[in-house]
């Protein structure tokens, strides 16, 4: 996965991809922007004293009250834009470390105007689509496709385990 070339002169920002696993379907745990008209993952920008997915993990726990497993390492980087064009400052474009994260639970969120909400991947294309420019639609319904990429195929490589076939692990032998 390379860096878009870009990158470098973009702020950064760490966004929690949260999602759950209902059966065989899986939801995205999406949040109401500052303003309330549009929708997105829980993000904010890096802090010096945390690992980037820890600076997403505590995103996802302060805007959406989502605590569960957060990978490590990010799995895609979008450019997501604040603000618009006919205001002071105008638009500032940010490269945002996208963290992939199974949410186990769910509490009150910290920010009460986020309105954490679950959506089918289909559904959260729409509502993240909604009130976007379309380069920056397409940015994030990409967030949506390569998170259940790799959610399908961890699934895949669970089900196809030899400690998962037989019932054991690998710390109960």
């Amino acid at each position: 996965m390379g860096s878009p070339r870009f990158a470098k002169s973009l702020p950064l920002q760490v966004a929690a991809i949260c999602y759950r696993k209902r059966g065989t379907a899986v939801e995205f745990l999406l949040v109401n922007t500052n303003g309330g008209n549009k929708w997105t993952f829980p993000k904010g920008s890096p802090e010096a004293r945390l690992s980037h997915s820890r600076a997403a993990e505590r995103e996802a726990a302060e805007e959406a009250g989502a605590l569960g497993a957060i990978e490590p390492r990010h799995f895609h980087l979008y450019i997501h834009s604040k603000g618009v064009f006919w205001q002071p400052g105008g638009v500032q474009e940010y490269v945002v470390k996208a963290f992939l994260m199974e949410v186990h639970q769910v509490r009150p969120a910290d920010e009460p105007m986020r309105h954490p909400t679950w959506f089918s991947p289909e559904e959260a294309r729409q509502r993240l689509a909604k009130g976007r420019e379309v380069k920056y639609a397409h940015e994030l319904e990409a967030v949506i496709d390569r998170a259940l990429e790799r959610i399908h195929f961890h699934g895949e490589l669970w089900e196809k385990s030899p400690e998962s076939r037989n019932g054991r692990t690998a710390a109960h032998p």
